[in-house]
């Protein structure tokens, strides 16, 4: 037992969790309302180290969005733009090719997709695309759309949600993404994104999608108006569905970026929240296999931290980021997959490249050459950095 649980009120939390005792929503607002983070991040690690033991996964991928344009208006959203907006922006399929192919030049096994629900695009553009794309490479796995993307484009092709999904995956689609999720307590919900789906919506989205045999993310979107009762609420439907299906292949906590929207809060997440979410997340989540470290909102200092308190991967490449940085964030936009590494082994942990499944692809020890350095410049083009760290 790690020396910090020895005297904590939080003790018996360990007692449960080495029993294999699943924790109750009461424990988690427990771990959640504790100021003693050294006890908190014990019982993460611990529920870490028993799933996945030394290693942190990262994948090799690269961000796609391919519009802005969005007929809704969510309060806490600094991504959307209406059709009149000077900035504004919508990529032809030709363009997503061209982003695919110098992606592909690096090495990415994934390309993560998503986008507002623009006003007139049809439905054949976003079959185009994805026929498109699987034809540039058939390995190439696609994750694509959030749940509230699937409800709009049901809606355009006049279909079932379980047609339209089945329509998508026949043309490419491999892996849903867990965006969108935000808070489901109905009054947070309404607060934060006024018009988006129910959390019900959301939720048997992804289920329709995993009774297919597929697979998805799931996120959490906090530190704005939601209380840690409402956090708890979201971890326990989550769990719900995932004893229900086994479908989600991760969890990924995203906190809030307060800049250039209509939700005011007086405290975004600090540093110190975070990582009581992560260990949260981890020790509740127990039918989960795995707990990401989104860098992107986190920035990857506090990120490795993360790593010692729950959470086993550190997600991706990127490249190129829109939704988290319009709304503040100021971590890179991209991180070389030599990075990725490097911050990996740094925090004491083995690096394993997987993907989009969280599936190993290569296991990177201690000796092993770290990959050449690949960037991709604001114009587009690429460059290479043959010098390994």
């Amino acid at each position: 037992m790690h020396v910090a649980l020895h005297h904590s009120s939080l003790r018996e939390l360990y007692d449960k969790l080495s029993n294999g005792v699943r924790l109750t929503e009461n424990d988690a607002l427990r771990m959640w309302q504790s100021n003693d983070l050294h006890a908190v991040a014990a019982l993460g690690d611990f529920a870490r180290q028993r799933k996945v033991g030394n290693r942190t996964s990262y994948i090799v991928n690269r961000y796609i969005n391919y519009s802005n344009y969005c007929i809704l208006s969510c309060q806490f959203c600094a991504f959307s733009r209406k059709k009149r907006s000077a900035d504004g922006f919508q990529l032809s399929v030709d363009d997503m090719v061209k982003k695919a192919q110098e992606a592909l030049a690096l090495g990415i096994t994934e390309l993560h997709i998503v986008g507002g629900l623009h006003p007139n695009l049809p439905f054949d553009y976003y079959l185009g695309f994805l026929k498109a794309l699987k034809a540039l490479d058939g390995k190439l796995q696609l994750k694509c759309f959030t749940a509230i993307e699937i409800l709009h484009l049901a809606w355009l092709s006049k279909q079932t949600v379980g047609d339209t999904l089945a329509q998508l995956h026949e043309a490419g689609l491999n892996a849903l993404t867990g965006g969108g999720a935000e808070i489901f307590q109905p009054e947070v919900r309404s607060r934060i994104a006024k018009g988006k789906e129910s959390a019900a919506e959301f939720l048997d989205v992804h289920r329709t999608w995993h009774n297919m045999g597929q697979k998805s993310t799931c996120t959490m979107l906090y530190g704005h108006v939601e209380s840690l009762e409402d956090r708890v609420d979201h971890l326990r439907q989550l769990r719900d569905l995932q004893d229900e299906t086994h479908g989600f292949v991760g969890f990924i906590p995203l906190p809030y970026q307060p800049d250039n929207n209509q939700l005011e809060v007086k405290h975004s997440p600090t540093g110190f929240d975070s990582l009581k979410t992560i260990a949260v997340s981890r020790a509740y989540l127990d039918n989960f296999d795995h707990i990401t470290a989104y860098w992107v909102g986190l920035g990857m200092k506090l990120a490795q931290v993360a790593l010692s308190h729950g959470a086993d991967d550190l997600h991706g490449t990127i490249i190129e980021e829109h939704i988290f940085h319009m709304a503040g964030a100021n971590s890179p936009q991209l991180q070389s997959e030599a990075e990725m590494i490097k911050a990996i082994r740094e925090t004491g942990q083995l690096a394993v490249q997987r993907d989009t499944f969280y599936q190993p692809i290569r296991v990177h020890s201690e000796s092993s050459t770290v990959p050449p350095e690949s960037r991709v410049t604001p114009n587009g083009l690429l460059e290479q950095n043959l010098a390994t760290a």
